[in-house]
């Protein structure tokens, strides 16, 4: 189910035949921490002085990140791309640590038609103020601010089993679904449209008082299958709800669709798993008049066939690709900028030989996660010799599977890609 070339990506070099070369400990990034030094010219020739922002490791969240004046890698015509060049569903795979979350982030926070607790508008243009966007022109500014969103991460369905980790789903669906509460006052909305929302919004309590008032096994299984059932169709409804209310089609944002599917592969109920994230991607991604378009994120390639079976205007990009090359990660010349913001000019050629180790289409990608680490290690913490950041952010259980249950054919194939 798991692509051999993807399962290495996360780890190890890629040239552009998808060979892996030397530098296992390469890492796996995350743009949203990324730092920059403002640049205040007081108009006084030769008096330039800077300012260090602030180095902003962790930071996941777009508009906090803008907010508390962190060092941001200008990454904002990923809009642009997604916008000219996406299909109305768009895979990005990339490794862990390369700013996913931060993107998808970025991409709700410029296309939503955001609802306050108050029920009024939210204008976010302020946030891409001075941004590489901002210079697009019309077409693509018009599109700000001007659809209803849903954003979902699977990450937390990581659990032991499929009850604990369908229960985390649906605990984020509901959080959703609270998230555009305002439809309750919709006056767009029918009684039963409301009453649906609020059925939805109830869900983990009404399920716990259905629990205790089941007789046997054999009805609570009977009730879960129908409790499954009915998540595997809530975000379609909500994107129906939301067209309703704003009279615009949905932008869906779907972050680790791939973690409970690797979770559940090792965990013993993949079978299970499967079945119910098909069922709530071909819901709202498939056959979902609603649905404007939809951006997918996650580390690795599950096979088409197994879970996104019918998306038949599904458009992949894996570092394979070069259309999104610099949407995620730091290009060579951003890695110089950052370094020299810093002032880390004559410690440019260690970083490249520490942190160079990716090839996305024919880009030269650097990680961020490392990256920002080594400039916060060099310039707050006075490290003298670079570390292996990346290496301790997750597991290689995959490629540990696949070697172990390799014949021969596999291992030549193993050996020629660390080759």
């Amino acid at each position: 189910a798991i692509s051999l070339q993807n399962a290495f990506v996360s780890g190890h070099r890629v040239t552009r035949n998808l060979s892996f070369v030397k530098q296992p400990w390469k890492q796996r990034v995350f743009l949203a921490n990324a730092p920059r030094l403002l640049y205040n010219d007081e108009n006084r020739k030769g008096d330039v002085r800077m300012e260090r922002k602030k180095i902003g490791i962790g930071y996941e969240d777009y508009k906090r990140m803008v907010d508390d004046r962190c060092y941001y890698v200008d990454k904002t015509l990923l809009i642009r791309d997604v916008l000219e060049k996406g299909g109305m569903v768009t895979l990005f795979t990339r490794p862990r640590r390369f700013g996913k979350t931060l993107a998808l982030s970025m991409l709700r926070t410029f296309f939503e038609a955001e609802i306050d607790s108050d029920g009024k508008p939210v204008n976010n243009s302020r946030y891409f103020e001075g941004k590489k966007i901002m210079g697009c022109g019309g077409e693509v500014l018009s599109r700000m601010g001007r659809y209803p969103v849903i954003k979902l991460s699977l990450k937390s369905a990581k659990q032991p089993d499929f009850y604990t980790a369908f229960s985390k789903v649906r605990e984020d669906i509901i959080f959703e679904f609270m998230r555009h509460a305002y439809l309750l006052d919709s006056e767009k909305l029918d009684p039963t449209e409301k009453e649906r929302m609020r059925d939805i919004l109830s869900g983990d309590l009404s399920w716990e008082k259905l629990q205790n008032s089941l007789k046997n096994k054999r009805e609570r299984e009977e009730a879960f299958v129908k409790e499954v059932g009915r998540y595997a169709t809530a975000l379609k409804t909500l994107s129906i709800f939301l067209k309703k209310h704003h009279g615009q089609n949905v932008i869906v944002l779907l972050d680790e669709y791939d973690v409970p599917l690797e979770n559940a592969w090792f965990a013993g109920f993949y079978e299970q798993m499967v079945a119910f994230i098909r069922s709530l991607f071909e819901s709202v991604l498939k056959t979902n008049d609603a649905l404007e378009f939809a951006v997918v994120t996650g580390c690795l390639r599950i096979s088409k066939e197994s879970i996104f079976t019918g998306l038949n205007h599904l458009i992949i990009n894996s570092i394979r690709g070069e259309s999104f090359a610099e949407g995620f990660g730091f290009t060579e010349q951003e890695t110089e900028a950052v370094l020299r913001d810093y002032g880390l000019e004559e410690r440019i050629s260690e970083a490249k030989l520490w942190y160079n180790g990716y090839l996305f289409g024919e880009t030269e990608i650097y990680n961020p996660w490392s990256i920002l680490h080594y400039v916060y290690s060099v310039t707050v913490d006075g490290m003298k010799f670079p570390e292996p950041y990346w290496s301790n952010t997750s597991s290689n259980a995959i490629v540990k599977e696949l070697i172990w249950h390799a014949d021969e054919e596999r291992k030549k194939e193993l050996e020629l890609l660390i080759d």
